[in-house]
Formats: C-alpha cells, sequence, structure tokens
C-alpha cells in the first residue's frame, strides 16, 4: 500500500484550498515538495516531507469549522477595495485564517460557515452534494400564491431558469425558502423577475444545523456532530 498521502490531499490539510483547488496549484507549479518543483497530481507526501506554496512552508493543521452569525451590511471578503467593514473585522486574530465557505452578500445576513478544512468546504459547495440552505425572506410587498407556485417550477432569469426546492409562507410579505443548489444572489435575483423587493433575507439553517439563538456578529467553534449536521446527516 502506497505510504503517505496526495498532495492535494495534504495541501488542503494545511488550509490552503479545495482538494480541487490544490490541483491547480500543484499543475501551475507552485508547489514544491522537498525543494524540487512538483507537478505530478499523483506525488504522495508525509509529515516528514518539506512542502512549500508560493515559497512559503505549509503543515496540516488542525480542523476548526465556525458557525458565524453574519450582520447586515458586512462583505465576505478578507478586504473590500470600497473600503467597506467585512466579517473578519469581527473575528479574533485566533480565526483569521478560516476560509468562509461561499457567501452572503452584503446586504444578507445570518449562517456563514468558516473553516480550514478544504474537503469540507468542497463537500458543502459540490451542487451534486444539494446541501439545503434554508431562509427567512420578507418582501416589500404581499406575495401572490401563483407566483410562489411560480419560484417552484423555476422562474427564467438573465442568469437561466432559477427556482427553490421549497416554499411556504409564514405571513402575507414573508416567506421560508430552501434551496438545494445556490446562483449568486439566487434569492433576489428570482423575487426581482417576477416584481418584488427583497427587504430581509436572513439564513437560518444549512443541512441540519440551525442558526438557533446565536447573536448576530457573535460565531462558535462546532463540534464533529454539528459538522455532520452540516452535511445532512
Amino acid at each position: 500500500m502506497p505510504e503517505g498521502v496526495r498532495l492535494n490531499k495534504y495541501l488542503a490539510s494545511c488550509g490552503v484550498g479545495s482538494r480541487r483547488g490544490c490541483e491547480e496549484l500543484i499543475e501551475t507549479g507552485r508547489v514544491e515538495v522537498n525543494g524540487e518543483p512538483c507537478i505530478k497530481l499523483a506525488t504522495r507526501v508525509s509529515d516528514s516531507d518539506h512542502v512549500r506554496v508560493d515559497g512559503k512552508r505549509v503543515f496540516p493543521k488542525a480542523e476548526v469549522v465556525v458557525i458565524f452569525h453574519k450582520p447586515r451590511g458586512y462583505v465576505c471578503t478578507r478586504s473590500d477595495e470600497l473600503g467597506r467593514e467585512t466579517i473578519y473585522d469581527l473575528l479574533p486574530a485566533t480565526l483569521q485564517t478560516l476560509h468562509h465557505v461561499g457567501r452572503l452578500d452584503a446586504d444578507s445576513e445570518g449562517m456563514l460557515i468558516l473553516t480550514n478544512d478544504g474537503d469540507l468546504s468542497q463537500q458543502l459547495m459540490h451542487p451534486s452534494k444539494s446541501v439545503e440552505k434554508e431562509y427567512l425572506v420578507t418582501s416589500n410587498q404581499a406575495f401572490e400564491n401563483s407566483h410562489l407556485d411560480q419560484f417552484l417550477a423555476g422562474v427564467y432569469t438573465e442568469e437561466g431558469k432559477l427556482k427553490a426546492k421549497d416554499i411556504e409562507r409564514i405571513s402575507a410579505r414573508r416567506i421560508k425558502v430552501v434551496l438545494d443548489h445556490g446562483a449568486k444572489r439566487q434569492i433576489r435575483v428570482m423575487f426581482e423577475s417576477l416584481g418584488y423587493q427583497v427587504t430581509k433575507l436572513l439564513r437560518v439553517r444549512i443541512g441540519n444545523l440551525w442558526l438557533g439563538d446565536l447573536e448576530s456578529g457573535r460565531w462558535a467553534i462546532l463540534n464533529p456532530k454539528e459538522v455532520a449536521m452540516l452535511l445532512g446527516k
């Protein structure tokens, strides 16, 4: 049995990125193993090997997964060219190296996952996994029942045909929306295509894990059971 682990998996365990992203780093010559450039995806390494990315040595990290209640008005990026506040402004130094899994736009709020586990990021984001995400959405006007049916059947937008997996009315202007595939700003785009303006968008669930009573701007480290719940287990 071959010793060590594949290089892309090793890099992912170092928090460099997803396995797919790490393959791109290898193929573009940005990875060195024991002082030599390495472009072979089949390369296997162990903890005794010296691995560098862009000249900087990397080491496997303990996997950390954090649930964060993103407030409205913050953007999901490390630095913003427009000078807007970012989610990392609210996180302690110990969590600054974590990557956010997907994003919520500046006007949206709610549940966001941050981690250094590239494999987990890939599982949560890959379309084939169909991980559910649930949102509470408030509109500027009452929803017509026919439009709710249309959200389920699919609406045609400039982004293509977009649809929700589940829709449930909470009140005249408030509904629950479940997605299992997400295009950029999907809910806002869908609603705008039928003449609605989203006034509040709150993500409350990913997989089987709920935001619960975690206050806006606060975070918590997830245990293995909670991480499994993210994946619908």
